[in-house]
């Protein structure tokens, strides 16, 4: 079987060493195409290259002072073909949620280890949201109202199995498939076979259409 393609990315933090480690820790799925560590350079170098993944720390210098969210703004023209992927120390609730609000696809703190990160970028490109499971409540708190407007019946949640309301709940809270298979004591193939049950019962067509879906029914 032939292997896909990697997934192109422009790197954004002010710190030299992080981005190197960040670098030598993604495996061969991922390629780090440029780097920047200002809010300025990174806006520049995105529209240059229009990456598929932009993974940008929160607290950049330069700019007006807006971090990673105001290079997110500055790029709103490109979401449709470039997503970005927040990579932060920070866990704070205004964190997250500012780069959410700005169009990112995602947060997941510098904890995260290599493996995870390039399948959280994969994921990302793939048109996932993705946020390290901590960090999913602080968004479906800032977006509970906005997802309020989703039509909601039991009829739809009766469609699944115990066990595919489970594995729902947590994809929904942003865990990999990885993170499921370890929390519930089956395989990846088994979680990935619920996931596209789930999908296909609730007619929704992605993870960040599912974690919409289980907000407005206070199932998190």
């Amino acid at each position: 079987m032939t292997e896909p393609e990697p997934v192109e990315v422009v790197l954004v933090d002010d710190h030299h060493m992080f981005r190197t480690g960040v670098k030598a820790s993604l495996d061969d799925r991922v390629l780090v195409i440029g780097e920047a560590d200002t809010v300025d350079s990174a806006i520049a170098l995105v529209r240059e290259l229009q990456p598929p993944v932009v993974l940008l720390d929160v607290h950049l210098p330069g700019g007006d002072g807006g971090g990673g969210a105001e290079v997110i703004r500055s790029c709103a023209d490109l979401l449709g073909s470039t997503r970005f992927l927040a990579l932060s120390v920070s866990d704070a609730s205004e964190d997250v949620v500012a780069v959410i609000r700005a169009g990112a696809r995602g947060y997941v703190t510098k904890a995260i280890d290599g493996p995870a990160l390039s399948d959280a970028v994969r994921r990302v490109a793939g048109g996932d949201a993705v946020f390290s499971p901590r960090l999913a409540g602080f968004v479906l708190d800032a977006f509970g109202a906005a997802a309020g407007d989703v039509a909601t019946g039991d009829d739809e949640l009766d469609r699944l199995s115990a066990r595919e309301r489970e594995v729902m709940r947590l994809i929904a809270r942003g865990f990999s498939y990885r993170e499921v298979a370890t929390e519930l004591f089956i395989s990846i193939k088994t979680v990935e076979t619920h996931v596209s049950a789930v999908l296909r019962k609730l007619q929704l067509s992605s993870r960040h259409e599912l974690t919409r879906w289980a907000a407005a029914r206070r199932l998190l």
